[in-house]
């Protein structure tokens, strides 16, 4: 039986001072517990999100049985990261567009939709953020803090910002910033959004329109990166289309039309993508994405940047992970050590490239449910977790 999950708000009126200088008002965040918090509040396990993903991390709503959370085989009663023995806790990021404050959302300070006016937010601004919804939860310090991808970043970045509220940091399957090649992706994505005739400078809310030619192809660019080459050749290789008549050459001969599967397949997810996300949220995320950089401050030394940090910390990478390859998180592993930081880490030989965070791998859930159970036992016998 799946787990119910009940989506939950909290406005915060208190302007929240933004890296770039602006703030924000009278905004609300989108989050959901799991799991029941102990007497000493010592059990909280705080889940960040990846670009597309929410505040909905386990379980389904009781009105949709089928809107299974995104982490659900990782996250529940009984399973690697235990919700009968810790308290967890999703949230959904400012600018997001799956219920916290984004640039759909009507700015209090005029009345009118964000927009492209909503200010640019960084993994700083929502680790902040973050930090005011566990304020008012009154949780004092998190049992760990876990995320993949991006969520990987804002673990990275809480055990730096906050060192004194995280005993453990679990980071999977991420980097301590982008490489150019990933800022290039980025930038092609938020191109074709930008350049959609739709897209009206970020203001087609007041125009009734959505620019989903721009969306689709973001979407394509990005799923292209998520997939390992292995993965791409053995789902689809260089299949045809059945459905599309062809001559004896086996081929229709068009520039146009969709002859392979893998056109078929990345069209189907550039289409379903153009439907339930914001552009504007698009182009905040992946600025978000290519903006953090712990070492910048530190002249590019990883191992400066992370001595701050003093809880424990579990990395994971995946063996065809392009674009948060193993080489990444070794560089974190190295700088943790070089500050004798207690830190594991798992490097699992899968073909899926960089999905492989959301998928069922015994190997990958099991590294992460021997963590939170050795977690468990020192909390259940009353010493450091």
């Amino acid at each position: 039986m799946n787990l119910i999950a009940t989506p939950q708000s909290m406005t915060f009126e208190a302007p929240l001072p933004l890296q770039s200088g602006a703030s924000i008002r009278g905004y609300s965040l989108s989050y959901e517990t799991y799991g029941t918090l102990n007497a000493d509040k010592s059990n909280a396990v705080l889940i960040c999100h990846a670009l597309n993903a929410s505040h909905h991390v386990a379980g389904v709503y009781a009105d949709q049985a089928h809107n299974l959370g995104w982490w659900d085989n990782m996250i529940g009663p009984g399973k690697s990261l235990d919700t009968n023995q810790f308290f967890v806790i999703g949230v959904n990021n400012l600018g997001s567009c799956f219920g916290s404050t984004g640039p759909m959302h009507v700015n209090p300070d005029t009345g009118r939709v964000y927009g492209a006016d909503f200010p640019v937010v960084t993994v700083e601004d929502w680790v902040n953020a973050q930090a005011r919804l566990l304020d008012a939860l009154g949780i004092e310090q998190l049992a760990a803090v876990m995320g993949g991808s991006l969520g990987g970043m804002q673990a990275l970045s809480w055990t730096l910002q906050y060192p004194e509220r995280v005993k453990h940091a679990v980071v999977v399957a991420s980097a301590p910033n982008l490489n150019a090649e990933n800022i290039a992706f980025n930038e092609v994505a938020r191109r074709a959004i930008v350049t959609d005739p739709d897209f009206h400078e970020g203001h087609f809310y007041e125009h009734g329109v959505v620019p989903k030619r721009g969306l689709r192809i973001a979407r394509m660019i990005g799923h292209i990166t998520y997939l390992s080459d292995d993965v791409m050749n053995e789902k689809f290789g260089r299949e045809l289309r059945e459905a599309v008549t062809h001559n004896a050459t086996g081929y229709k001969y068009s520039t146009q039309e969709v002859e392979f599967q893998i056109e078929s397949y990345l069209r189907y997810q550039g289409d379903k993508f153009s439907e339930y996300f914001d552009a504007n949220t698009y182009l905040l995320i992946t600025r978000a994405l290519d903006y953090f950089d712990p070492a910048r401050a530190f002249g590019g030394d990883l191992s400066a940047a992370l001595a701050r940090a003093s809880c424990q910390f579990l990395l994971v990478s995946f063996s065809t992970d392009w674009r948060f390859s193993p080489a990444r998180s070794r560089e974190m592993v190295k700088a943790l050590l070089d500050n004798r930081r207690d830190v594991s880490y798992a490097e699992i030989d899968a073909p899926h490239g960089h999905d492989a965070f959301l998928l069922d791998d015994a190997r990958y859930l099991n590294v992460v449910r021997s963590y939170f159970d050795n977690m468990a036992k020192a909390l259940n016998q009353g010493g450091a977790a």
